[in-house]
Order: structure tokens, then sequence, then C-alpha cells
């Protein structure tokens, strides 16, 4: 943690300015100070966390702050020595283009405006500042690893993940702009809510359950190929426009969840 380029990446992650926590986590953050960005994703977000010490937040963390310092330490030129303490936009914008190439890819074919287009930049409901701009920065690409890190075998759906990061950065969002429901008054929360574990037992592991129901079809790769679908067939259904009608949250009769048999006819139409 010597390295001037990791202390910045830690720094720029510690500001938690602004952030609206939850009761619940408020008090421990006023008595211990030791909770940042990704911290505050896992709040709202229910990520896992403080599981055996070897959690996805504390791996996301490392992982987050070791891309935006080797990319910091790369740039050309050089920042000035006395702005080595600080994480350079430049560093910034280099790991979120890498991390979201695909993303934007995928929103361009099916015609959907992506969501990152509300990080604050071009909102006028969000601070405009310079460190705020980053802080969005950084909270969407913690967002995209946190989901990321639990993914487990459906990170071999990588369209998949896109439509789980498109619905969730958007409750981001409105988390930060501060959106109010007309039906209670209240802020807005995430869909699934903050509950420990919450997204790897409420969207990870109903997605899972498809891919092992499909993965005893195949008998161990014995049975056609047209009594079950793969990966691929799986992720193709996330090509297709016809996943927003999943829903968010994901609707439990969605296309998606059918049998193979109604996901063939979904696949080929």
């Amino acid at each position: 943690m010597q390295f001037e380029e990791i202390k910045a990446a830690v720094s720029a992650l510690w500001n938690t300015r602004g952030l609206n926590w939850p009761s619940s986590v408020e008090q421990h953050r006023h008595k211990t100070g030791d909770l940042d960005m990704l911290d505050w994703l896992k709040a709202m977000f229910g990520f896992q966390a403080c599981i055996l010490h070897r959690d996805n937040v504390r791996n996301q963390r490392e992982h987050l702050i070791l891309l935006l310092a080797n990319s910091h330490i790369r740039l050309h030129p050089k920042p000035e020595p006395f702005n080595l303490a600080s994480l350079d936009d430049r560093a910034v914008d280099s790991v979120m283009k890498n991390l979201f190439k695909n993303y934007k890819t995928w929103c361009k074919f099916l015609g959907r405006k992506h969501s990152l287009s509300s990080y604050g930049v071009l909102s006028h409901r969000l601070p405009q500042g310079q460190q705020e701009i980053q802080q969005r920065k950084l909270l969407y690409m913690g967002l995209y690893l946190l989901i990321w890190g639990e993914a487990a075998n459906v990170r071999f759906m990588p369209e998949c993940l896109c439509y789980i990061f498109h619905n969730m950065a958007y409750e981001l969002h409105g988390l930060l702009a501060g959106n109010v429901s007309i039906v209670t008054g209240e802020n807005i929360k995430p869909s699934y809510g903050g509950d420990d574990e919450a997204f790897l037992l409420k969207v990870i592991t109903p997605l899972y359950r498809v891919i092992e129901k499909e993965a005893k079809k195949s008998r161990h790769g014995k049975a056609p190929h047209s009594a079950w679908c793969n990966y691929d067939d799986l992720n193709e259904y996330f090509w297709s426009s016809e996943c927003f009608s999943l829903g968010w949250p994901m609707r439990d009769d969605g296309e998606f969840f059918k049998s193979t048999s109604d996901l063939t006819q979904v696949f080929t139409s």
C-alpha cells in the first residue's frame, strides 16, 4: 500500500459525502468511520460481506483499487507530483471505458439508452463538482464489479449481467438523485432490498437454477442439443428486446424461467 497511486485510489473510495446510509448502518459508521463506497453499495443492494473475511465486497474493493492504480501509474503525461495524492480523472475514465465497453455495445444493439448517462454529468439533479462526478463514476464501477463478483456461473452469460446492471444502475441513479416514491412519499429503495445476501438469493439464485435445470437435462452432454439449453442459448435471450419483458424485479413467470421447449421458441422466433 506504499504506492501513491494505490493511496489515491483508496482515498477516492472513501469519499462517501452526500450518500444517505440506512439507519441500521449509520450508527456503526459514526462510531468507526471505516466504511467506504463499496460498503454503501453493500448496504443498499444486499451484496455479500463479512463471510470469513473473504467476502465479495472486500474482494471487489481490492479489484477496483488495483484497476484504478494500474491505470493511474500508466498515465502519460504523468500527473504533477503534487497531484499524485488525488486520483486522476483520466485513470477513472480509462477503467470505466474498458469496464463498460460490452454494456454500451449491448445497449446500442437493443436500441436502449445506457444508464451511465445518469452518473452525474448530464443530470441537473446531481452535484456537478469534479469530486462528486468522480464519486458517481466510481459507484457505477463498484456496482458492476460487485454484481460480477457474486454472479457465479451467470458470468458465462455476459449479456444477462448487462441486463442486471442496466436495471440496478437506474436504481442507483434514483438513490443518488433522491427520487421519492409517488405511492409512499418516501425515498425509493432498490427492488430487492439491502438485506444480507439479498442480491445472491433473490437475483443470482433464480438465474442459476435455470442453468442448473438445463445442465441436468443435458445428461452430461449425452442428450441431443435440441433437448436442453447451454450457456449461449440462455444468454441469447438477453440479446433480444424480449428480455425487458422480465421486468425489474424479475417476474417469476417470465419467458426466461419457462421450460426448455418454451425457451427454444423464444430464441428462434
